[in-house]
Order: C-alpha cells, then structure tokens, then sequence
C-alpha cells in the first residue's frame, strides 16, 4: 500500500510541474521571450547620425538613442563579409575561415554549415525567424541561403551590393580566360529573392522603401498569428553603400551640401532613418513594442569615397584604424532596467550572438564561441565581461619589414585591442582623418606615416583620435600584444578565398545570380 502511495505522489509531482511549464519549456511565472529586431545599416559613418554632431537629419535614430542605451565603444569589422559573419556566427574571423577580405559573387566561399547561426538557435528556442534584406555570407549552394541556415522566411539579396531600383549587378569576373570567347569582362544579373524564388516583381522599387515595408508586413501578420512565438526579426539594410541612389525628394534638405555624393548620400541616410520610423511604429501599433529588444549596428565605418564619413576618426571602410571599425550602435527596449545613457564599456559585433541567444532561454557557455553575453552591460550599466577584441588576423595580407621581436609576424595585418591598448600590424589601410565636406571649418589631416609603416600602438583611453603612435616608447607592451596575436593565431583555421568560378554566370541561371554547385 505505501508503494502505491509514494507512485501516486510522485505522479501528482509530475502533473504539477508540467502544468507550470509553458509550451517551450519556461516556467509559466517566467516573462515571455522578448521579440528581437535587428536593423543593420551598410557601410553607415560614425560621423553621420544625429547624436554623433552630424548635420545629417536622423531624428528617429537619435531618439531611439536617447530614450535607449547609446554603445560608445562599439566595435564592427571593416567590411560586410566579416561583420555580418561575426554577428551571425558569434565567431571571430580566424574561427570561420572568413579572415581575407569579402565573399565575391563567383567564389565558391561561405560562413561554413558546420557552424549555427543566431537564428538557427533561436529557432530552436521557439522563435519565428525572418530575413529581409543583404546576406552576402555565401550563396554557392543552395544550402546556403537564409531559409536553410535558420530563417522561416527570407526577402532580399545575396551579393554584396546591386542597383537599388533594378536589383541588378555586374561583376569584373577574375579569370579572362573565360572570356576568350565572351568577348567582355562583366557578369551580370538581377539579385532579388522571395525565400528562394528569384523575382522581377519588385524592378523599380526602391530597396529602403521595399525592406522596411517588407518588414512592417512581417510584424503585422506576426501580430495576428496564433503560435505565440516570439519574433525575430533581422532586417539588414541595402542602405547606404554604394551606388548612390535615392528618391530626390530626399535630398532636398541638402541643398546647401555642394558636394555631389555627400548630398545623395545624405538623402539616403534620411531614408533609412524614415524607414526606422516605420518599423518601430509598426512595432507600437501591433502591440509588440513593451517586449521588444531593438538593435541598430552599422556593418563597418563609412566609405569616404561615396560619400560617407567617419570625423573625428581616422580611416575609413576597410581600415583597421578607428574609423574602419568603431561603429555606430545602440540599443532600445522598455526591458532595459536602466535606459537613457551613454555606455561606455567594450562591446564587440560578436556579443549579439550570446547575448540574444540568452535572452531566449539558451545556454551560449555550451557553444564555443567568441562573444559575450553582454545583456547586463547593456541593460544595467555592468562592467563589460569583455576586457578584449581581436579585431582580426590576415595571413594573406602582409606588408613591410619583419621586425623579429615577437613570434608574430608584425607583416602580417592584424590588430588587437586589450585594455586601453590598441595594436595594428602588416596593412593597415589609409590613415588619414576626412572631415566632412559639408562643414567648411574643419580640415581633413593627410596621413602622417610612411607607406612602408606596418607596425602601430596607440592608448585608445587617453588618444581615440589615433594621433599618437607610441610603439617605439612602449615596445614591451608592443610585445606583449603580439604574443596575444601569436596566442589567437595558433587557434586559427586556415583562410579561404578561392577563385572565381565561371559557373556562377548568371547567364547559365535565367538571368539571376543564384547557386551554382548540386550536392
């Protein structure tokens, strides 16, 4: 009888327990997973937004800064491939064999499938996972595309950049000896997908304008859906890189910018901050705004040469000074405990993927992955759990003399930040400081250091401005950094960056570029 007693209890234990639990495993008195919006801005300056001193208008950015929590120490990579990879995979470049420059159409290159992304495991956690916008982590295979690697849905592109109004690019294919009987050096083709359905429904409609009203379809119909999933949205925009396109209406408040690209630039970063606009208002008026975790990143520092600019900074898009890679960043929630201030610990393109991935109810420890978990940073003002950030490790791009004080080749380019310290080796890309060309009273600064240069250490607490190179006074520091490097090297995968490869043609794939290798 009392064996039947304690089944009895134990049966009871178990009822009880699975009543408590909600449908995804979570304690009913626990809050429900927040939705995730994820806005990525390409190729976007830090000298232009609002809350930087910018001329350029961006008044729902800067509120959303205000009201939210403002990263001042934020860090991206200084191109597409590498960021977008980093933030999807949670991994450092040397962890994914993605150390050397972009993905370029006709490579057969990719954030490799053995490696999850952010929306696969917050699909696993419950969540309804769309796409719309810029990929371009790998495309070769058809495995390879968004709705394959984690996402419900997918609208977008999946090259690196195309006409905003056409959704068409072409491409200087590398191998000339595939043109001995084409007669020309361009690949061309229409870059627009629905899921994986290539389409020319959309010719002539502005990408700005098609994200962001994509995105405000997929927040409503997400509202109405009766699965109850939370939602996880990442919304990588084509603006603003390169071509310079955008509506003209946009740039008329620019009229006193004399500087063509500026101009047209400055209209579209207008347009992007419209298209913000609406999706946070989509987000309010669906009800979903009070447990929402809002992101907005840019991808790399601006592109000077179209238009973009990155003041007081040094360097630009592709450079491994500040310019390249301090990024604009901020964060907005009714669940951040304490908003409305500027934060100023170090924060790293990496951290959203532990970070979101806890927020859902994961476990990030369990992964091998190179970001922090750096919600508590964000919401409460802790100190950052990240003390420091290897920004990269090139072994295909080296530059210069070697200087035999360290096991790490200083001709390979890399840099390093640890602590205040903040090191560069091999190339690190142009150095000069731009000012903006709209502000008659300030100078732009020509880079002050000898091409053959390949070596750089600056105290970014003390000299953010990078305008003070201290190696030659602080070698042992110097050193010590390059061991570090040596350390994270010995770690590394080898890089890939194969050669073009003439399937890709979009020629042989009605008119598209799409995958080009079977399984």
């Amino acid at each position: 009888m009392f064996a039947v007693l304690q089944l009895m209890l134990r049966a009871a234990v178990v009822v009880v327990f699975v009543a408590g639990l909600t449908a995804d495993g979570r304690s009913s008195n626990q809050p429900p997973p927040p939705n995730i919006v994820f806005v990525l801005a390409d190729d976007y300056g830090f000298a232009d937004v609002g809350f930087h001193g910018s001329a350029l208008r961006t008044p729902n950015l800067d509120s959303l800064a205000a009201s939210g929590v403002r990263l001042d120490n934020y860090y991206v990579q200084p191109i597409c491939t590498p960021t977008r990879s980093q933030l999807l995979s949670g991994r450092y470049q040397i962890h994914t064999g993605l150390q050397h420059g972009i993905i370029w159409p006709c490579q057969r290159n990719s954030l490799p499938l053995e490696l999850p992304t952010i929306a696969d495991k917050l699909k696993e956690q419950g969540y309804s996972t769309h796409m719309v916008g810029k990929w371009h982590i790998g495309y070769y295979e058809k495995q390879l595309m968004p709705t394959f690697r984690g996402f419900d849905s997918y609208f977008g592109y999946l090259l690196g950049s195309e006409n905003y109004y056409s959704h068409h690019r072409c491409y200087s294919f590398k191998s000339q000896s595939y043109f001995a009987s084409n007669n020309s050096d361009l690949l061309c083709g229409f870059d627009l997908r629905d899921n994986v359905h290539p389409t020319k429904d959309y010719a002539g409609q502005y990408s700005t304008h098609l994200f962001a009203e994509k995105a405000v379809e997929i927040i409503n119909r997400h509202s109405h859906s009766e699965d109850n999933k939370p939602l996880f949205l990442y919304l990588p925009f084509q603006a603003v890189h390169a071509p310079l396109q955008v509506p003209a209406a946009y740039m008329e408040p620019y009229a006193n910018i004399t500087d063509k690209a500026r101009r047209t630039y400055a209209g579209m970063v207008s347009c992007l901050d419209e298209a913000v606009g609406n999706i946070t208002e989509a987000l309010k008026t669906q009800g979903m705004w009070n447990n929402t975790i809002f992101i907005f990143s840019t991808d790399n520092g601006g592109q000077v040469y179209e238009g973009g600019n990155n003041w007081p900074l040094r360097g630009w898009k592709g450079s491994l000074f500040e310019g390249g890679m301090r990024g604009v960043g901020f964060v907005n929630s009714p669940l951040i405990k304490k908003p409305g201030v500027i934060y100023p610990g170090l924060l790293h393109v990496s951290d959203w993927f532990p970070t979101l991935f806890r927020l859902a109810g994961g476990r990030p420890d369990s992964l091998k992955l190179d970001g922090y978990d750096v919600w508590k940073s964000i919401s409460e003002g802790a100190e950052s759990p990240r003390v420091e950030l290897l920004h990269n490790i090139d072994p295909l791009d080296t530059h210069g003399s070697f200087l035999n004080i360290s096991e790490f080749d200083n001709r390979i380019t890399a840099a390093i930040r640890v602590g205040k310290w903040k090191l560069i080796t091999g190339n690190a890309g142009v150095g000069s400081w731009i000012a903006p060309p709209e502000n008659s009273s300030l100078e732009s600064i020509p880079d002050p250091d000898p091409s053959e240069k390949n070596i750089w250490l600056f105290d970014i607490s003390t000299d953010p401005l990078e305008k003070n190179d201290i190696f030659e006074s602080n070698q042992e520091i110097a050193i010590q950094l390059l061991n570090r490097l040596s350390d994270y090297q010995s770690t590394a995968v080898p890089a890939r960056f194969p050669d073009d490869d003439p399937l890709c043609d979009p020629d042989l794939h009605n008119g598209f570029w799409s995958p080009w290798v079977e399984n």
